[in-house]
């Protein structure tokens, strides 16, 4: 009786097991049939499709294959499946699809595509009766006015997705033939996949052949761009830039969704298939010449200034919409920074081969190929808001590969020290640092503000063109016969030798008479009445904190007039941007200490370099200059005195170094303005209590009224700030170049 009870239980087992999966077929075929009679049976040819029962039909089917899955084994391949893929059910629903019969139909098959992508778990794309289907339908994606853009863009992202998933199946995707890319790593089984049909695969999966390229349909794009028009094989990549362009913001969202999830790919071989063998790069590059030709020649510099750092996805959010600016041109200049940023996004992402070759794409497609002309230009206005447009832009770069071709564009890849009349070997970086001292303001105020932008960037190519090359061999400092510098010896009785030039200039022997150590803005001592110049080039940094602090006359300053104007105001500031810089030294190999100079090269020889000459002419006319593009120049410098080079800060903040005849440096151009000064104060009646109504004006404490000699007293006052700037900047950086522990004098 026992043995007839398990019998009869293991017979219920059986028929259990058995009858889910005859029916599950049967079900799954009867389904199928249903949409196949529609075809033979139906008369009316205009009847919507959500009218009929295919929408319900092709549900039904994907949830069987769903549940089929969930009930087989991991490398099990159900029946359902294999009907399927044996009957090549896909490539005739594509065909359906593509015949728009019945109308909408490309609709229902778009979602059933992307749901069994999503829903089915097991790898799919690699098998040649899924990958066929699935190229084709890519093809019919982007034609033009197309009405089913949001299921093709949740088509193409599911497409990425599993290729993000599976990286070897991207050539099958891309169609790309084998002997046309080497290098990637993608098993075929050709054999397995006939054994069974002819050209679908085993129940374990196996990887499929790679298939020859197919005819695609014709199609087209909204605009008559050329990077726009689909050329006959056009695909993946074309129909995702495509969609990315769309005025649906969901719909462009997953475009840029879907770009991002292709180049994120880690493996290099993949990489390299999307740079060398597909359009990709050509195509994005194109897209951002598009987007800056459509950018109106009439924006104002002001509000090219004033536009905000963009995310590429910030125009697709709701808050963004909400929050942007608008300005005539402002849709124009959202699309264009939120496509920069995320081809930067990209190029952050990307795996280096890959990034690499976009921006050069982009260097060549636009910078070279649009930007230059742009640049070089004879039209003030144009030169004006290109710039503009070309400071923004730096400011939007963040990814090395793009930091790498803007130096290159902007700068060039010389080492060698400038020669004073070159100027050929790089027009665009001369063209740029003359139009910091260009007769239009507005252009000099906006090129410095370019160059403090540049400045900004982690390049060390960046400092090295503009300024350390010059600087390399300290040719700005005597040499004795020995060949090593002139270090001397110096007491407050005693003038400090400079040149011919500063040893002329009666103002410098007596600027440090014992008044001016004795004046309320006097916040360091000196530790001892004789200071030794080190032959290292490192001086005690508290003497130079004192000589900038002391280098205005007293008539000329109004620090001690107004409150919070003092120089400690300035130290916290310096501080945060001298840590700001010494983060990037950590691959730039400088030097910490001073190199010695050598008697071979002649000290008539140094040049300071195009950038510097144009910084030092600027500042020697700060007494006659606008008020705001004052600003800029010192904004530059300072940005300059910050970094840690020992060379940079021997030239820049080091008061006490014998100059090599003809050579100049920062403290001696200061010098002379101070002179020039020394000598307007006393023709200008009430010329301290004028100066600090000036003051008190610009800080919004007084009400505008009339002055006289408004320009120059707000270059005194921008002088005295300066002044108090770079000691601010000596003093933080005291710890890395002399070693000095002791700061308990402030």
């Amino acid at each position: 009786m026992d043995m007839f009870s398990k019998l009869t239980h293991l017979f219920q087992q059986a028929l259990e097991t058995r009858e889910p999966s005859v029916n599950l077929l049967d079900s799954f075929v009867d389904h199928w049939k249903g949409i196949t009679n529609y075809y033979i049976e139906t008369t009316v040819q205009t009847r919507p499709v959500k009218q009929t029962d295919i929408p319900w039909r092709l549900k039904q089917m994907l949830d069987i294959l769903v549940y089929e899955e969930g009930q087989q084994g991991q490398e099990e391949m159900g029946p359902c499946m294999e009907y399927l893929l044996q009957h090549k059910l896909l490539e005739t629903l594509c065909t359906l699809g593509k015949a728009q019969y019945p109308p909408g139909m490309n609709q229902q098959v778009l979602v059933f595509f992307s749901k069994i992508l999503v829903q089915i778990q097991k790898p799919m794309l690699h098998i040649l009766n899924v990958n066929r289907p699935v190229q084709k339908l890519v093809r019919l994606c982007g034609l033009l006015e197309s009405q089913t853009e949001k299921e093709e863009a949740q088509f193409m992202f599911v497409v990425c997705s599993r290729v993000k998933q599976d990286p070897y199946v991207l050539n099958y995707i891309l169609e790309i033939k084998k002997d046309n890319h080497s290098k990637r790593s993608i098993s075929t089984s050709e054999d397995t996949e006939k054994g069974r049909s002819g050209e679908t695969v085993s129940s374990n999966y196996p990887t499929a052949s790679n298939p020859a390229s197919t005819s695609s349909p014709q199609q087209h794009s909204p605009t008559d761009s050329p990077s726009t028009i689909f050329p006959a094989n056009a695909g993946l990549i074309h129909v995702l830039v495509h969609l990315s362009r769309s005025q649906k913001s969901r719909v462009a969202l997953k475009a840029f969704e879907s770009l991002l999830l292709l180049v994120s790919i880690p493996k290099e071989d993949t990489a390299v298939c999307l740079a060398e063998s597909t359009p990709l790069c050509q195509l994005l590059a194109e897209r951002l010449c598009e987007l800056f030709s459509q950018l109106p020649a009439t924006l104002e510099p002001a509000d090219i200034h004033s536009f905000p750092q963009t995310h590429w996805n910030v125009p697709f959010s709701q808050s963004g919409m909400q929050e942007s600016q608008s300005f005539p041109g402002s849709e124009h200049m959202e699309r264009f920074f939120a496509w920069l940023d995320f081809l930067d996004h990209l190029m952050r992402e990307a795996p280096k081969s890959l990034a690499v070759k976009l921006a050069k794409e982009i260097h060549n497609c636009w910078l070279v190929g649009v930007l230059q002309h742009e640049l070089l230009q004879m039209s003030e206005m144009g030169v004006l808001v290109n710039t503009a447009l070309l400071c923004c832009s730096v400011r939007h770069i963040q990814s090395p590969a793009m930091v790498e071709e803007l130096v290159s564009f902007l700068l060039g890849r010389h080492t060698q020290s400038e020669q004073r009349l070159d100027t050929e070997s790089h027009v665009l970086r001369y063209q740029l640092i003359e139009h910091c001292d260009h007769i239009s303001d507005e252009i000099s105020i906006t090129t410095l503000l370019l160059f403090e932008e540049l400045l900004q960037k982690p390049h060390r190519d960046i400092l090295f063109n503009l300024v350390l090359r010059n600087l390399e061999n300290r040719c700005y400092v005597t040499r004795t016969l020995g060949g090593g510098d002139d270090c001397r010896h110096f007491t407050d009785t005693d003038p400090v030798e400079e040149n011919e030039e500063l040893e002329e200039d009666p103002f410098f022997t007596d600027m440090y008479g014992e008044d001016e150590f004795n004046s309320s803005e006097q916040l360091l001592h000196r530790p001892q009445l004789m200071r030794e110049h080190r032959c290292s080039g490192q001086t005690q940094a508290l003497d130079i904190v004192n000589s900038f602090l002391c280098l205005v006359p007293q008539e000329a300053k109004t620090s001690q007039h107004v409150q919070g104007a003092r120089y400690e105001t300035y130290v916290h500031d310096a501080h945060e941007q001298f840590k700001e810089c010494t983060a990037f030294l950590l691959d730039w190999d400088w030097p910490e200490s001073l190199k010695p100079t050598e008697l071979s090269v002649s000290s008539s020889d140094f040049f300071e370099g195009h950038f510097l000459k144009v910084l030092f002419d600027r500042i020697g006319r700060i007494l006659e200059q606008p008020y705001e593009l004052n600003l800029q120049v010192t904004s530059v410098l300072s940005r300059l005195a910050v970094f840690p080079h020992p060379h940079l800060h021997e030239y820049l903040l080091d008061p006490y170094i014998i100059l090599a005849p003809g050579a100049r440096s920062l403290f001696s151009v200061l010098i002379r303005v101070i002179g020039e000064l020394m000598q307007r104060i006393e023709v200008i009646p009430n010329f301290t209590e004028k100066l600090v109504h000036v003051r008190r004006q610009l800080m919004g404490l007084d009400g505008e009224s009339g002055v006289d000699h408004m320009l120059l007293l707000k270059g005194v006052i921008i002088l005295e700030e300066f002044c108090k700037e770079l000691a601010a900047i000596a003093f933080v950086k005291l710890p890395a170049n002399t070693n000095l522990q002791n700061t308990d004098t402030l």
